[in-house]
């Protein structure tokens, strides 16, 4: 069945046409985010529906759309820190606007999904996605499906502290997130994260590819260890079968093998650890799984 996906970030609108049993990409199409305000941002989407539906030929084609940041999962109604659409529900303004009823899923959330439906977390029963880029993020899906959600938040493993003992075993200091909490297992684990543990160790600021040209394996020793305690955190609260990685740093090398070790250096004895796999689908994901989510409805 032919679908569409529609990632909506805070540098560009991305959408993505799907067909075959595999929910394959067969076109895309890329353009800047109208960041000027709600309604530039609407007009932009609505391009991108057009869009997907000449493309496809099919003027209800189903479309569905992943997005940064909380969605009620009853009024729709999101908060988010990249995009001009707090306090709006993007879907209610589309259903006003042109008449399409494209559902809204946190952008995690669709990374799961894409991942637990044909992905790389395919016959797990339950299913972790966890987004290691600028920041962290999760989605989370069991039996291919998303859990009640009480208040729209997805799994928010990047704002959940860090461990006093990680910092101490390591001599690092509290950093201050995005989000204005101190101490944030995104300010340690994510890519600026390991950006701050470059400039602690090292005396620069030095991003992911930067560090692997310097073989700096201290840094990412480091960096494995801190993670570690994210991963015993989701086994602790989620326990799920698979943990799916994306983001910019699941792209280093060896991430598994060094993510492996960090799991197993603090996981309590006679547990069943995950098992930790790359994503199959890629930057692809996301978008995907907002299309398998509205082909479903």
């Amino acid at each position: 069945m032919i679908c569409g996906g529609i990632d909506l970030g805070g540098t560009k609108i991305e959408a993505r046409l799907f067909d075959g049993p595999g929910a394959e990409t067969v076109d895309l199409r890329r353009i800047p985010t109208p960041l000027g305000s709600y309604e530039e941002m609407l007009v932009g989407l609505e391009s991108q529906i057009a869009w997907l539906c000449e493309r496809a030929g099919q003027p209800e084609l189903p479309i569905g759309i992943a997005a940064p940041g909380i969605i009620d999962p009853d009024s729709g109604i999101m908060f988010t820190a990249n995009l001009p659409a707090s306090g709006h529900s993007i879907r209610h303004s589309l259903i006003r606007r042109i008449g399409r009823d494209c559902p809204v899923v946190n952008d995690c959330m669709a990374f799961a999904l894409s991942e637990a439906r044909g992905g790389a977390g395919a016959g797990a029963t339950s299913v972790m996605g966890l987004i290691l880029g600028t920041g962290v993020g999760g989605g989370y899906c069991v039996d291919g499906a998303f859990p009640h959600r009480h208040g729209g938040l997805a799994i928010e493993i990047g704002h959940i502290a860090l461990p006093a003992s990680a910092l101490a075993r390591h001599q690092l200091p509290l950093w201050r997130c995005g989000c204005g909490r101190m101490g944030c297992m995104e300010t340690a684990v994510s890519g600026t994260g390991l950006s701050n543990i470059a400039r602690h160790v090292l005396g620069e600021r030095l991003d992911g590819p930067e560090l692997v040209a310097r073989d700096a394996q201290q840094v990412f020793d480091i960096w494995a260890d801190i993670a570690g305690e994210c991963l015993l955190t989701i086994q602790l609260m989620l326990d799920p079968d698979c943990i799916v990685l994306g983001g910019g740093l699941s792209n280093l090398p060896d991430v598994v093998p060094r993510l492996e070790q960090g799991l197993a250096r603090h996981a309590l004895a006679n547990t069943r650890r995950p098992k930790l796999v790359c994503a199959q689908h890629g930057d692809s994901s996301g978008t995907r799984g907002a299309a398998l989510l509205a082909m479903n409805q």
